[in-house]
C-alpha cells in the first residue's frame, strides 16, 4: 500500500511515516522546505519531495496531510482531482493506532517529556512529537506496546485507541479549535479518560480532581517527597521519593519532572516490578528541544526548550534557576520568539509576568503558523524588562550575534542563553 504525507517534515507526521514504513507500507511526503527531518527520513528511504509539487500525487493508496496544511494546496487539490483517498492526520489516527496497545500521554505541558520517560521504563515502541535522546528519534519500534503522545489541540486524542489515558493537567490550550468553548473542551478531556481501560491522573488538575471515573490518582503534594537536583557531569537530575515505592532519580531539573515521572511510574507500574522502573528510568536522557543543553562552557551555556505557553516558560526558568545556582552562573538572557499571534493574543497579560528574573529579554519575530499578522506592540508591552528586538540570530561557539535590519546589534557571550519557543529558533540557536 501506498501512503503519501503532505507536510512529512513535521515532528508528528514524520513519526507516523516512520511507523508506517516500519510496517511496511510505500511511504512518500512532501514539504516547503528542506529540513534536518526531511533529510534523515531520505537517508532511511523515504523519498521526500521538496518542494511541494503536484507531481508527488501519484495514484497512491492513502494521502494524509498534517493540519498546518490548507486546503489550497497544491498537492490537497491534485490528490481530490485524481480521487484519491484523502485524511487529515486525525482521521488517520483512527485507522493507523488499532493494532497497538496504547499508551497514551496527553495535556497542555509536559506530554512529550513523559512520553519519552514512559517508553524509556516500558522499553516500547514510541511515537513522540519530539526527538528522544534514548534513541535519537520521534520514533522507535520495539514491540506491539506503544508510548504515544497524544494531542487535544484538534481532539485528536480521542481518536487514539488508548488502553492507559495518561492526564497530567488540563490547562486551556488551542481554544480558537474549540471556539473559545471550555465546556467543549474538558468534555473531550472527560472523553479520552472514559474510553480508556486504564487511567492514570493527577489528581491536583482543577478538572480532573473532580474526574468520576475509576482511575490511578497522583496527588504530587503529598505523593511526591524529598526532591532534590544534583548534577552530573554538568548534567540536571532530579531525585524524588514516590508514594511507598521509594526513590527514584530522573533526567531534569524541576518538580514537574517529577511529576511527569512518577505519572510514568504508575502508569507503567500495572505491568512492571519497581525494580526494573527504577533501572529503566534512568534510560531516559531528555529530549530535544526541552532544556537542551546546546553549548556548555564555565560562564556561557545555551539552553534551548520548547516552552511555548506562559507556564512552560515559568516551568523552565525555574529549572534554569536551579541550573544556575549549581552552575554558578550568575546572569539569565531569555531569547523567545512567540508561537502564533493567537496563541500571544490570548495569553498577552499572562506572557507579560512569566518572564520575571531574567536579566535580559530578547523577542524575536513571532512564528505565525499561516496566520495573518496582527499588530503587538512588544517594546511596549514588555517595557518592564530590559528587552531588545531583533530578526535573527546567528550562533557559533561561544557566542549568539543578534540580527537586526542585516546588522549585527549585540553579542550574547556570558552567562546562561535560555531559547524558548516552538518555531525555528531550535534551529537559529545551533
Amino acid at each position: 500500500m501506498k501512503v503519501h504525507f503532505i507536510g512529512i517534515g513535521g515532528i508528528g507526521l514524520s513519526a507516523l511515516a516512520r511507523f508506517l514504513q516500519h510496517r511496511g507500507y510505500e511511504v512518500s511526503g512532501s514539504d516547503l522546505k528542506e529540513t534536518p527531518i526531511t533529510k534523515e527520513l531520505e537517508n532511511e528511504g523515504i523519498k521526500v519531495t521538496i518542494p511541494q509539487s503536484a507531481n508527488a500525487i501519484d495514484n497512491q493508496d492513502l494521502v494524509i496531510y498534517s493540519a498546518a496544511v490548507e486546503n489550497d494546496n497544491i498537492e490537497i487539490l491534485e490528490a481530490k482531482k485524481q480521487n484519491l483517498l484523502l485524511f487529515s492526520r486525525k482521521e488517520a489516527l483512527s485507522i493507523i493506532m488499532q493494532k497497538t496497545k496504547n499508551y497514551c500521554v496527553c495535556a497542555a505541558h509536559g506530554k512529550s517529556t513523559t512520553t519519552a520517560i514512559l517508553t524509556a521504563i516500558l522499553q516500547s515502541s514510541a511515537i513522540i512529537g519530539a526527538i528522544s535522546k534514548e534513541f535519537n528519534s520521534n520514533f522507535r519500534y520495539i514491540n506491539e506496546i506503544l508510548a504515544f503522545e497524544a494531542d487535544e489541540s484538534d481532539e485528536s486524542f480521542i481518536l487514539s485507541h488508548p488502553y492507559c489515558s495518561i492526564v497530567l493537567n488540563t490547562e486551556p490550550e488551542h481554544m480558537e479549535y474549540y471556539e473559545y468553548d471550555e465546556s467543549r473542551f474538558y468534555a473531550a478531556y472527560e472523553k479520552f479518560l472514559d474510553i480508556a481501560f486504564l487511567r492514570v491522573i493527577n489528581a491536583e488538575d482543577p478538572f480532573l480532581k473532580d474526574y468520576k471515573g475509576e482511575a490511578i490518582k497522583l496527588y504530587p503534594s503529598k505523593d511526591i517527597s524529598s526532591v532534590a537536583f544534583i548534577l552530573k557531569d554538568n548534567q540536571p537530575y532530579t531525585q524524588f521519593h514516590l508514594k511507598n515505592f521509594g526513590d527514584f532519580e530522573v533526567w531534569g531539573f524541576g518538580e514537574h519532572i517529577a511529576l511527569d515521572a512518577s505519572c510514568a511510574i504508575l502508569a507503567a507500574h500495572k505491568t512492571l516490578g519497581i525494580d526494573t522502573i527504577k533501572k529503566n528510568l534512568l534510560k531516559y536522557k531528555g529530549i530535544k528541544k526541552r532544556f537542551d543543553i546546546l553549548q556548555s562552557y564555565d560562564n556561557f551555556v545555551v539552553i534551548d526548550d520548547y516552552a511555548h505557553h506562559p507556564t512552560e516558560i515559568k516551568a523552565t526558568i525555574k529549572s534554569v534557576d536551579i541550573y544556575k545556582e549549581k552552575m554558578g552562573i550568575l546572569k539569565t538572557t531569555i531569547i523567545w520568539q512567540p508561537h502564533k499571534y493567537s496563541r500571544t493574543m490570548d495569553n498577552l497579560e499572562s506572557f507579560k509576568r512569566c518572564f520575571y528574573g531574567c536579566d535580559e529579554l530578547i523577542i524575536l519575530p513571532v512564528w505565525s503558523v499561516a496566520e495573518e499578522k496582527r499588530d503587538i506592540d512588544f517594546e511596549k508591552e514588555f517595557s518592564h524588562y530590559n528587552t531588545t528586538l531583533c530578526d535573527k540570530l546567528h550562533t557559533i561557539n561561544g557566542k549568539i550575534e543578534l540580527i537586526k535590519d542585516n546588522q549585527t546589534i549585540k553579542i550574547l557571550e556570558d552567562g546562561i542563553i535560555l531559547g524558548v519557543g516552538a518555531g525555528d529558533i531550535t534551529y537559529q540557536l545551533r
